[in-house]
């Protein structure tokens, strides 16, 4: 057996031989003459299979207990080990008659979800272009549950804490600007408060998000209107932010919507606290307020749908304004009803703590799509536009999955910015 023998002079390697041939007075001799120096076997295996050739030569089971401590004493000096370890491997000879290393056995906890899972939620994400996990979930349970996905089996039951660590998983990681502050208006139009629907649809939010600068050229506005209870989002787009080509783009919005519009919320910059706009409110019998001094959270709404929708989905780039006619059919035809029929959003439960605080707390029962939640609410029939019906907007919801929904939206998004980009003047970056 090769053993590491360390001395004051540093460390060397000795290979003894017939070493557990010794006799005991042999060993009671060695034992006495190396005292400063220390042994350690080299590996595992050897000083295990060494052990076993000691304590048969010696007839270890049949020696007294003096006799024993010897052999013991002895088996530690030249292998390194501790007395318990040595008392172990002792141990298992007098029960099996060998020394051999056990076999180690992790425990693992049964696997509930195929690679063939993960990759289907990384194609779902990829789809929805990765919603947060209570949202995911509800997709899931809708591919199976309202749309028969026999594949969605599986993940339709995952819970939300361990979709996320399937995220973080190598085989889901294998598959899956310019900003320009609103501009204040002293033109008193508008009621400055904050609306109050009151469970009702058709109170909404408004705001402008802007698509960058370049070279003094102004890129396209995107008008984004969501309604306060049921979160119905409509997305348009106008080349300019002036009245002439704004007024179009919100008819367009306000004749997308299929429950009546009662009120219209905005902040105070001027692109809507003008006369153009209040005329046409007010031709439309639609009430018109605006946000109030140092109160951010009268548009919290829609300024959220800003960077989780629009934002996410077109990005920061600049986009020159020729593209706004493009971007409006993509929104009215694509995006709109992908957000509205198939992309599920969180309706907090609010309540008040012991101080009168109001709590906000989302739950997996929470989400919901726009039409989901529209149908919910009470009357809800009611609030439709005149010719206008739940099993006529069935058909729009029950068309396609969700997931064939994203995926056909994102593959005409990808069609569209590509072509934006092919077209726009800015130069291609040098690396």
């Amino acid at each position: 057996m090769k053993l590491g023998v360390a001395t004051c002079f540093g460390r060397m390697q000795v290979k003894m031989q017939n070493a557990e041939y010794l006799s005991q007075q042999q060993i009671q001799e060695f034992l006495e003459s190396s005292g400063e120096i220390e042994f350690a076997g080299q590996g595992r295996a050897p000083i295990y299979a060494w052990t076993e050739r000691v304590v048969v030569a010696h007839e270890y089971a049949r020696l007294s207990k003096k006799e024993r401590g010897l052999i013991r004493a002895y088996i530690g000096k030249m292998t390194g080990l501790s007395p318990a370890q040595i008392t172990r491997l002792i141990r298992t000879y007098l029960d099996s008659g060998e020394v051999q290393a056990g076999i180690y056995r992790r425990h693992q906890f049964v696997r509930n979800y195929t690679d063939a899972d993960i990759e289907l939620l990384a194609d779902v994400d990829r789809a929805h272009e990765r919603l947060n996990g209570s949202a995911t979930r509800r997709i899931l349970e809708r591919e199976y549950h309202d749309f028969g996905k026999q594949k969605f089996q599986r993940p339709a039951g995952i819970s939300v804490s361990h979709l996320y660590n399937l995220r973080r998983s190598a085989r889901y990681r294998k598959h899956a600007a310019v900003f320009e502050a609103t501009r204040p208006s002293p033109v008193s139009i508008g009621e400055r408060r904050k609306p109050d629907p009151r469970g009702r649809p058709g109170f909404l939010r408004v705001d402008t998000v802007h698509q960058g600068d370049w070279d003094g050229a102004k890129g396209v506005y995107h008008i984004n209107a969501v309604d306060t209870v049921t979160q119905w989002q409509i997305v348009g787009c106008a080349s300019k932010i002036s009245e002439q080509f704004l007024i179009p783009v919100l008819e367009a919005i306000l004749h997308q919507f299929p429950f009546q519009i009662m009120g219209f919320h905005a902040d105070n910059g001027s692109e809507y606290i003008n006369h153009r706009v209040a005329e046409l409110l007010h031709k439309l019998v639609i009430e018109f307020t605006k946000s109030r001094a140092c109160r951010s959270q009268d548009n919290a709404l829609v300024e959220g749908k800003n960077g989780a929708v629009v934002r996410k989905l077109i990005g920061y780039g600049y986009i020159a304004g020729e593209h706004a006619e493009a971007l409006q059919k993509f929104y009215t035809a694509q995006l709109n009803p992908y957000l509205n029929y198939h992309r599920p959003c969180g309706f907090a439960t609010v309540s008040l703590d012991a101080r009168g605080k109001r709590q906000r707390r989302y739950q997996a029962a929470d989400y919901a799509t726009p039409y989901e939640k529209l149908k919910s609410l009470p009357e809800a029939a009611t609030c439709l536009k005149p010719g206008l019906s739940f099993q006529r907007l069935d058909f729009f919801a029950t068309t396609m999955s969700d997931t064939e929904c994203a995926r056909k939206m994102s593959a005409a998004k990808v069609r569209l910015l590509r072509r934006c980009k092919s077209e726009s003047p800015i130069p291609p970056r040098i690396f």
